[in-house]
């Protein structure tokens, strides 16, 4: 009977947490700490976020792969993301290692998306270290968040083994962890001698046939498709064959030659020619490989089981732009060249679908929640494509009988008390149920809701308006439930450009006392696009391109003393919450803007009818 050891000089580990705790501040310092860097280099702030937007806002939205040197032992870690949207790529990512760093903020203590993850963490029966980070915060309250992840960990019925995990007090940004708040520790060394001695090592069969599980895909320009993931069992080796094999797939078995082997050394994958247990490898050459897949041995092809990817729940359609100034701004407008790049994008986002629609124009787009389109649409128009879409709807199902399921939502609201009643009132409305309410000694509440996804679209702007940008809302996905009856979304009409041309003052100045603008004078307008919210529930239609007619007995110079209000300008999200069934969203590289579907005003009014 063969039997598996371990590898002792290999450690593989997650780091997991809610939105803005500080993984990903605090991988950084273990790069820098673990001689990664060269002295005196020029290291970016969160190194690891390698793209724009995961820069700007301060998110992870792929996970990450790095590997450092503690003394003689290699530690594989892997930065995951922290939102929901991206909690597809969470439960994947878990199947590699056998141990995960918990970071909790030693303020803001375990949040929903903590709960989230550490319950997948221990689902799966691997070992946590729970790391309560920015303890340098001057209004942080360590002891008291010890003893909340502490009940966090009993609400989710971990074992003794679990119960009793290591706490390691830290502050990622200062590069310091110690065992005891009192310690006087100046570097991260505690952090890693705790990894090295509670994670255990992998193990697995070095005799047995070769087993690697594809966990994440990576995508390059010049060698199409990285696959990466763990060898659980045997060895894998360059050039050689293999057999390609998916648990939920019985029928596929694919013959397959790897031409490239690396695995990950700081921020660099190092090519290698052979790689054993527990090694963390990345795998290029094979040009369909999917998040999944085992690769194996070719005469003992075993797929090991993994589970599903999570379904979307929202989609929206994506199409060429045909306003009037389509083509202008944008680099990219064709219907092929969209679809090739949504196609491109399906490469490495695997929680995303791309369908064509019987239109050659449109494209049916599925994702996991606003944020998740948000952000592929955002990294579109940064590349210089053109094109329009419509509101997000939320995908239904129907059950055995016939009933209308929709997707439900766990919404975690922290606000102050003051602001607790216009929430709860709001999102009763959008059919949410209030399930849990607490408040703190600062005066704060918590509210939780299950409320439908479709409820908190177009939510979040007016959340953070009602709570004076004091709130904060946290989302869950919940499963599906039955249909919870309609909603309605907006109380206040569009207002729109009734003809073309370019906005003036004048007509900007009559339009304003009608709502909120979004445009100020001297843009570009077309009939039907929107300029603005009206204040009452319909729509208006107003010339803002008229200028005053001049008379003998007044001069052109009276309309200076004209004061237009600054005018709303809207985010990308904000946009996209505000556009009803009837609109869409034309995206450019330079700008945004609203349009009515049926932009001729008569042709409108007759669809309304």
């Amino acid at each position: 009977m063969r039997k598996n050891m371990r590898r002792e000089d290999i450690r593989n580990i997650a780091i997991i947490a809610h939105v803005d705790h500080g993984k990903t501040t605090l991988v950084d310092e273990l790069l820098k700490q673990s001689g990664t860097f060269r002295v005196n280099q020029e290291v970016a702030e969160r190194v690891m976020d390698s793209n724009d937007i995961e820069r700007e806002r301060g998110i992870t939205i792929l996970s990450k792969n790095t590997g450092v040197m503690y003394n003689d032992t290699k530690i594989n870690i892997i930065d995951t993301p922290g939102h929901a949207d991206f909690g597809g790529e969470v439960e994947r990512v878990l199947k590699m290692v056998n141990g995960v760093v918990l970071v909790v903020d030693a303020f803001e203590g375990p949040m929903p998306q903590t709960k989230f993850v550490l319950k997948k963490a221990l689902e799966l029966n691997l070992s946590v270290i729970v790391c309560i980070n920015k303890i340098d915060r001057p209004e942080a309250r360590p002891d008291e968040v010890v003893d909340e992840v502490l009940e966090l960990l009993m609400e989710l019925d971990a074992d003794d083994k679990q119960l009793d995990c290591p706490f390691v007090f830290a502050s990622a940004k200062a590069g310091f962890a110690k065992l005891n708040i009192d310690d006087e520790d100046k570097d991260m060394k505690p952090l890693f001698e705790t990894i090295i001695n509670h994670i255990e090592a992998p193990e697995g069969d070095p005799e047995k046939p070769t087993q690697v599980l594809i966990s994440t895909i990576d995508y390059n320009e010049y060698v199409g498709r990285i696959g990466v993931g763990k060898v659980d069992n045997g060895s894998i080796k360059v050039n050689q064959e293999y057999v390609v094999v998916n648990v939920h797939e019985p029928d596929k078995k694919e013959k397959v030659r790897i031409t490239k082997l690396y695995e990950f050394e700081g921020l660099d994958k190092v090519d290698v020619k052979e790689a054993n247990i527990g090694s963390i490898v990345a795998i290029s050459g094979i040009s369909d490989i999917h998040i999944g897949d085992t690769i194996c041995d070719i005469d003992e092809p075993e797929a090991i089981p993994f589970q599903k990817i999570s379904e979307p729940t929202i989609a929206m359609q994506f199409m060429v732009n045909d306003s009037p100034l389509a083509g202008q701004e944008g680099k990219f407008v064709t219907s092929r060249q969209i679809r090739d790049r949504l196609f491109k994008e399906l490469n490495t986002d695997v929680s995303l679908r791309v369908e064509e629609s019987d239109s050659t124009d449109s494209f049916k787009v599925s994702g996991r929640g606003e944020l998740h389109l948000s952000v592929l649409i955002e990294n579109m128009r940064r590349e210089g494509y053109e094109f329009a879409v419509s509101k997000a709807e939320v995908l239904y199902k129907e059950d055995e009988n016939g009933k209308k399921l929709e997707p439900m939502e766990i919404a975690v609201i922290d606000v102050p008390e003051e602001f607790q009643g216009s929430v709860i009132d709001k999102l009763s409305q959008r059919k949410g149920e209030l399930r849990d309410m607490s408040t703190s000694e600062h005066g704060t509440s918590r509210l939780e809701f299950s409320i439908p996804s479709r409820g908190l679209i177009g939510y979040r702007g007016e959340f953070m308006t009602d709570t004076k940008g004091n709130g904060i809302l946290n989302t869950l996905y919940d499963g599906y439930d039955l249909y919870r009856g309609d909603i309605q979304y907006r109380k206040q009409g569009s207002i729109i450009a009734f003809e073309s041309g370019e906005s003036v003052t004048y007509g900007l100045f009559g339009a304003q006392e009608r709502g909120t603008l979004f445009i100020s004078a001297g843009e570009k307008v077309y009939s039907g696009m929107v300029i603005g919210q009206s204040a009452k529930p319909e729509d208006v239609e107003i010339n803002v391109c008229k200028t005053k007619k001049l008379t003998n007995t007044r001069s052109s110079g009276a309309d200076d003393a004209l004061k237009l209000s600054t005018p709303k300008v809207l985010s990308l999200e904000e946009a996209l919450e505000f556009i009803d069934t009837d609109e869409l969203l034309e995206i450019t590289p330079e700008n945004l803007r609203i349009r009515k579907k049926i932009l001729d005003p008569r042709m409108r009014k007759r669809s309304g009818r």
